[in-house]
């Protein structure tokens, strides 16, 4: 089975690593979609580091089969499934993606045989970038 999964990846943590093996252990290959800096902006913050270099780390880690950087956010996440070609989207525990509207709009798309699926956190307090930067300002500031 083919597993697609999406994230940012700003600052690879442990709770990425986790993520992404939970999302490979739902099938054999795992592509995981890199958001673009474009939607990064838009969505989220100023990326630290370029989807280029997101993309790479990315693909460097052992769940991983393949790493691709998603569309610019004009185009939507769904434009990509026919490159991807999933059996499986896997979504991480803190991703506000509603799993239910997915599942509509999949099927509205043709592609209803997906399965969507919210795979579990890491049980660690510094399982996301904005909770490692706060820690990090935290640590200097008590130093200053």
């Amino acid at each position: 089975m083919r597993v697609m999964a999406v994230g940012v990846f700003d600052l690879l943590h442990a709770g990425h690593l986790h993520y992404l093996e939970q999302a490979k252990s739902l099938g054999d290959y795992l592509t995981v979609v890199v958001a673009h800096d474009d939607t990064v902006r838009i969505r989220k913050h100023e990326p630290v580091t370029n989807h280029d270099l997101r993309r790479r780390m990315v693909e460097g880690l052992k769940p991983v089969d393949e790493a691709i950087v998603g569309n610019s956010p004009e185009v939507s996440i769904y434009d990509i499934l026919p490159r991807v070609n999933p059996d499986v989207i896997a979504l991480g525990y803190d991703q506000e993606h509603a799993e239910d509207s997915i599942r509509k709009r999949l099927q509205e798309l043709g592609h209803e045989t997906i399965i969507v699926t919210r795979v579990e956190g890491l049980s660690d307090d510094l399982d996301g970038t904005r909770k490692i930067i706060a820690r990090i300002l935290e640590l200097s500031q008590t130093k200053a």
